[in-house]
C-alpha cells in the first residue's frame, strides 16, 4: 500500500487519465482490426511456443482491465505441457480435442467463489464483505459475469500482442473442476487456447447482426 493519503492517491489518478488523453485519444483503425474487427477465433496451431515473458505480458494487461467493485474473481490455469493437456482432454467434445493438444497455451478461464474474500486487499478503502458473506446467488452471478469479461480482456491482451486466440464452451465444467479444482474454491468458466494460428483451418466470416437488428435507443 501506498503512504499517499486517500486525496493524493485520487488526484494522482485524475492526473494520470488527464496525461494519458493528451498523449492519446484513440487507437486508430488498425489497432481495431487486429483486435476485434478482422480478428478470428483460430482453430489450428503452428508449433511455435508461447513463452514465458508472453503469459507474463498478457497478464499484467488483463489485471489491469475493470471488474465491478474491482473484485478480480477470475482465476488462471496455463496449460503448456503435454501432461496437462492430456488432463484437459479428459473433458472435452471429442472434435475439440485435436484443438487443445495442438495448441501452445490453453488458459482455463476459472472464478473463484471466495474472491469477496479479498476484498480488503482489492477494495482497500472500505471493507464490502458483507454485500456477499453468505450470499451465494450474488456471490455467482457476480464472480461469473467478471470473470466472463475478464477472459474477455485475456483475449484481447493475446491478440494485442501479436498472438491468436480460439475461445472454447465445448468441454464438461464438472470434470474440468474434478481434474484441476477438488477441494478448492475454484470453478471453471471457458477455455482460451492461445498461439500462432494455421490459418489454413479458418472458413469463411460468418455473418453478424445489422445495427438496427439489435440495438435500439431508449
Amino acid at each position: 500500500m501506498t503512504t499517499m493519503s486517500l486525496e493524493d492517491q485520487r488526484s494522482a489518478a485524475q492526473q494520470d487519465i488527464q496525461d494519458l488523453r493528451e498523449e492519446i485519444s484513440h487507437i486508430g483503425q488498425p489497432a481495431i482490426d487486429l483486435l476485434l474487427t478482422r480478428a478470428r477465433s483460430h482453430y489450428a496451431w503452428q508449433d511455435r511456443p508461447v513463452t514465458d515473458a508472453q503469459i507474463h505480458q498478457m497478464y499484467d494487461i488483463v489485471k489491469m482491465g475493470s471488474t465491478s467493485m474491482n473484485t478480480c474473481p477470475a482465476r488462471f490455469v496455463l496449460v503448456n505441457t503435454d501432461a496437462g493437456r492430456e488432463r484437459l482432454a479428459k473433458s472435452l467434445k471429442p472434435a475439440n480435442v485435436p484443438k487443445v493438444m495442438g495448441a501452445p497455451l490453453t488458459v482455463i478461464i476459472a472464478w473463484d467463489t471466495e474472491f469477496w474474500k479479498h476484498l480488503p486487499k482489492l477494495f482497500p478503502h472500505e471493507d464490502r464483505r458483507h454485500l456477499f458473506e453468505g450470499k451465494d446467488a450474488h456471490i455467482h452471478d457476480t464472480a461469473f459475469r467478471n470473470s466472463t469479461l475478464q477472459g474477455a480482456y485475456f483475449m484481447i491482451a493475446a491478440r494485442a500482442i501479436g498472438l491468436d486466440v480460439g475461445a472454447m464452451s465445448g468441454f464438461s465444467n464438472q470434470i474440468v473442476d474434478e481434474e484441476f479444482f477438488a477441494g478448492t474454491t475454484l470453478k471453471s468458466n471457458f477455455l482460451l487456447n492461445i498461439g500462432y494460428a494455421d490459418e489454413s483451418a479458418l472458413f469463411q466470416r460468418l455473418p453478424r447482426f445489422e445495427f438496427d437488428e439489435v440495438c435500439s435507443f431508449a
